[in-house]
Formats: C-alpha cells, sequence, structure tokens
C-alpha cells in the first residue's frame, strides 16, 4: 500500500503541473541520489522528486479489536498497521525560479485536495500493483520541521538544501487477510443464578 500511495500521489500531482504547462516532471525516487556522481544521479535532473523520508505507527489504532462475524463463526485476526508516511516533495529543475514555481504549484495543489479516496481520485488502474486496491483513504498535511530538523534532513541525504517541502501521509492502513483464529458465536447466556 506504500507504493500505491505514493504512485497515485505522483499521478494526480504530474496531471496538475502538466495543465499547469510546467510539463511531466515529477518522479519518485530517492533524492539522496541527487549528489551521487552515480548515473542514476542524471534521471533527477530537472524533475520535482517525491522521496519517502519516513514512517511511523498510528499508536492511537494500535490496539482496536479486529474481529469479522463470517457464516455464524466470529474470525479474529491481528489488527492492522496504521501508518503515517513523511513525504519529501524537492523541485531540483534546470533554474531556481522554475523550482520555486513547482514548489508553489505543489502547495497549491495540495491545498485544494488534501483527501484522496478511491471514489474522488483517477488513477491508472491498470498498473500491476494496483489489482489489489479496491478502497483507500488517505489524507495529507503540510510537516514543517524546524530548521535544525531540515538541516538534519538534508544533512542525511547528503546534499545541498534544493526547494522543498514535507508532507505527512496520514493512515496507511496495511492488513494481511490471515485469519489468527475462529470461534462460535455467543448467542445465549444458559444456567442458573444461585445466591451466595
Amino acid at each position: 500500500m506504500i507504493f500505491e500511495t505514493l504512485q497515485i500521489i505522483k499521478e494526480q500531482l504530474e496531471a496538475y503541473l502538466v495543465t499547469d504547462g510546467l510539463g511531466k516532471i515529477v518522479i519518485l525516487d530517492n533524492i539522496a541520489l541527487w549528489q551521487s556522481g552515480s548515473d542514476d544521479a542524471t534521471r533527477l535532473e530537472g524533475k520535482v522528486v517525491l522521496t519517502l523520508l519516513k514512517m511511523d505507527e498510528e499508536a492511537t489504532l494500535r490496539n482496536a479489536p479486529n474481529y469479522q462475524i463470517r457464516d455464524g463463526k466470529t474470525e479474529y485476526h491481528n489488527p492492522p498497521v496504521n501508518l503515517n508516511l513523511y513525504l519529501l516533495v524537492s523541485a531540483n529543475c534546470e533554474t531556481y525560479d522554475k523550482s520555486l514555481r513547482s514548489i508553489s504549484k505543489t502547495i497549491q495543489f495540495f491545498q485544494g485536495k488534501k483527501v484522496f479516496t478511491s471514489t474522488n481520485t483517477v488513477y491508472n488502474r491498470n498498473n500491476v500493483s494496483f489489482d489489489v486496491l479496491e478502497q483507500f483513504r488517505f489524507v495529507l498535511d503540510l510537516f514543517t520541521p524546524t530548521f535544525d530538523e531540515l538541516n538534519n534532513v538534508w544533512g542525511m541525504l547528503g546534499g545541498r538544501q534544493l526547494p522543498s517541502v514535507i508532507y505527512r501521509i496520514q493512515l496507511i492502513q496495511i492488513e494481511q487477510d490471515k485469519i489468527q483464529s475462529a470461534a462460535e458465536v455467543i448467542t445465549h447466556i444458559g444456567g442458573e443464578l444461585k445466591h451466595i
């Protein structure tokens, strides 16, 4: 679900930037390759690069009960993992002003569309990885790190800073459809109550 979420965001942002005249410049890749000197670094030139920075679990939803009743039996599953993803959007365009316009248009796009669902989002359903994707819902929020945190991010990525913005993608749910145990449904309580 992580790749599918980022791919949907990439397709949506790219379509918006194309209609705004900036072209097909969005790529899902690791911005740390930018100054690596490798052959992979050339594919990041002139692009708006989406990079996954970090993931963390949404701890408030960790202990929710997870069971279903099917065919008169209760099926118990492990609870799904609910993740928050931190997405770095970096503009590595030919000129600084185009990089700034790209970041500005990115912020404008996500300001207009914060919630992505399977009903309000058009995406390439022919992609092989999307064959298991039926329903989804995620929310993007602007994440504003401090100067120290931003310095650490770019230091970790090994390079000079580019015009960029960080978004937190809330509640990506990952779940394996594996039954842990099953039991009959309790339909009535029998017995007698006796005074003590």
